[in-house]
């Protein structure tokens, strides 16, 4: 049984900002990456170990790759939790996740 996917508010702004960057040129497309996101999330629902493990950044979170971004997660019992969503070009650390 697939877990249910939880998005932290962190996480929510992520996407909120995300889409309003690509919506200035395209809402289409901005609209397709999050539903891209979404199809994401529920293959990780479905396994939530198949990102890879993020040790360096925090003990419990893994990462998946979306395009130019990377859904920063954590396995759960009963759920994945997104923590962050973020560019693949930008400098991640620990204190993305405080």
């Amino acid at each position: 049984m697939a877990l249910k996917i939880v998005r932290t508010p962190r996480a929510r702004l992520d996407l909120i900002e995300i889409w309003n960057f690509i919506a200035d040129d395209n809402e289409t497309a901005a609209d397709r990456l999050l539903d891209k996101m979404d199809a994401v999330l529920l293959t990780l629902a479905d396994n939530p170990f198949a990102g890879r493990a993020r040790p360096e950044l925090h003990e419990e979170i893994r990462s998946f790759p979306v395009g130019n971004y990377v859904i920063f997660y954590r396995p759960l019992p009963d759920a994945v939790e997104v923590v962050r969503v973020r560019s693949r070009y930008l400098d991640t650390s620990t204190d993305d996740f405080d």
